[in-house]
Order: structure tokens, then sequence, then C-alpha cells
């Protein structure tokens, strides 16, 4: 089971780069952040096309997330966290294909920082953790996947002095995402690829993608089923070098 995580930064604008991406690499799961569209406008005929079924939590013109199935309907699990009621920012998606439980994750940026937004980004990570405490309770194959915006490590981005200031490399941001993996999830990517230098995201701006000047914060956390199940994980970086991509690059963990 090929599993992908996918900020997509508008799916109507990255419609073609989407269906493409689905085409050749016939992924099993794909998670999908920053859609950028209301529950309306998704576009699920052109999904449905392309070989896959879709659960979506959409938002006009900011956030949302989908988690898509190949050949069939992921079953919705829950929407939104807990634990701040008037938060109505459409960024986490559970559910579950062929008994594994997938979550599709659009945590906050949380610049400019300090200031709310980097609060929201801080209570939003311990709210993750509470879900992610009580999925593990259930011993199934989980999967948290998503755009994080948490670099975890120096080894992490293309300079740590470029970075040193944005709230993704904040030491609070890292300690939220530390104490997270620290209930007992596996760092798919880093567990494949110790030694770090493995980017997901190139910034639009500055020849970022040219000068190979990127960054990790799409990250797939594996619950202790799911790990013992890992094979391999990997970015689709050639994805980012086409006409109109993302700035993001398709992650992925492949489990048996």
């Amino acid at each position: 089971m090929k599993i992908v995580t996918y900020n997509v930064n508008g799916i109507k604008a990255r419609l073609p780069r989407l269906v493409e991406y689905l085409t050749e690499q016939q992924p099993d799961v794909v998670c999908l952040q920053e859609l950028k569209s209301s529950d309306e406008t998704f576009p699920e005929a052109d999904i449905r096309a392309a070989g896959y079924g879709a659960v979506w939590h959409g938002q006009k013109s900011w956030n949302g997330v989908a988690v898509l199935a190949r050949g069939s309907d992921p079953v919705e699990r829950q929407r939104g966290l807990a634990g701040e009621t008037e938060d109505d920012h459409s960024r986490y998606l559970e559910a579950e294909v062929d008994g594994v439980v997938i979550a599709s994750i659009y945590l906050p940026n949380g610049n400019p920082q300090p200031g709310p937004k980097f609060d929201y980004k801080l209570r939003w990570i311990e709210r993750l953790a509470a879900r992610a405490r009580d999925l593990l309770a259930e011993e199934k194959p989980v999967v948290l996947a998503g755009d994080y915006n948490v670099i975890p490590n120096d080894d992490d981005t293309f300079s740590v002095r470029a970075m040193q200031d944005d709230a993704l490399m904040q030491p609070e941001s890292r300690e939220g995402f530390r104490r997270l993996v620290a209930q007992g999830w596996t760092d798919a990517l880093r567990t494949r690829h110790p030694k770090g230098g493995v980017w997901t995201f190139w910034d639009y701006q500055a020849g970022a993608w040219q000068r190979d000047a990127g960054f990790r914060i799409d990250h797939l956390l594996l619950s202790p089923i799911a790990a013992d199940r890992l094979v391999d994980a990997g970015v689709d970086k050639d994805y980012r070098a086409r006409e109109k991509a993302s700035d993001h690059a398709p992650t992925w963990a492949r489990l048996r």
C-alpha cells in the first residue's frame, strides 16, 4: 500500500498535475492538503474519473484536506479536532481504507511569530497529540500524513540560518512535534533517510527549486502496527519540476 501526502496548493489550479500523478503513479491512498476549495466546488468527478474515491473537508480560498483511495471510497471517521469549538479551519480529516486508519493533516503555519497565529499553531499541535493518543489506544495500523509545517531537525532544511526566525523551526514547534512522535509514532521518511537532507517543499521565490533550497515539512507518522509493515518511504521529487506544479512534492510511505 503506497500512502502519499501531497499539499497541492489549490486543487483547482493543480488539478491537471494531480490527475497526472494519480494516473502515472497509481498510489493506493493520497492525503491532500491546502485544497483552497469549498466542499461544493471540490472536483469529485475528475477524481473519480481518475479511478479514485474521495472524502474531503473543504473551505473556500483557504486550508482544506481530503483523503483519496484508489478503486474505493474511504470511510470517513472524523473531521476536525476537539478542543476549540470556535475553530472553523478545515485542517483535519480522518478516514479508513482497507483496514488502515489514515488522517490528512494541514497543521497551521504559525507565521508571523511570536503572535496569535503562532499561539494557535502550538495549541493545534496539542489538540492533534490528544487525538493521536486516542488513535494509538485503538491498536490499529494508523498513518498521520500531512503538511505539519514543522522542520524537525537542522538537517531537514537547506539553511538553518535562513529559517531560524520562521515559525516552522522554532523550539516550541519542534518540541511539540517531538512530543507527538514520542507517544510511539514512527517518522517514516526519517526512518528510511536517517541522515536528513531530504526535502519535500521548495518555495516559488528566490529560485529555491533551481538552487535545491528546500526543507522537510511533509511527514507520515506511523503507529507501531503500521511501522511494522513499513517497506520504504520517499519523495516523488520530479513532480515539483513540472509546469505549474505545487511548491510541495508528493511524499510517501509504502506498507506491506
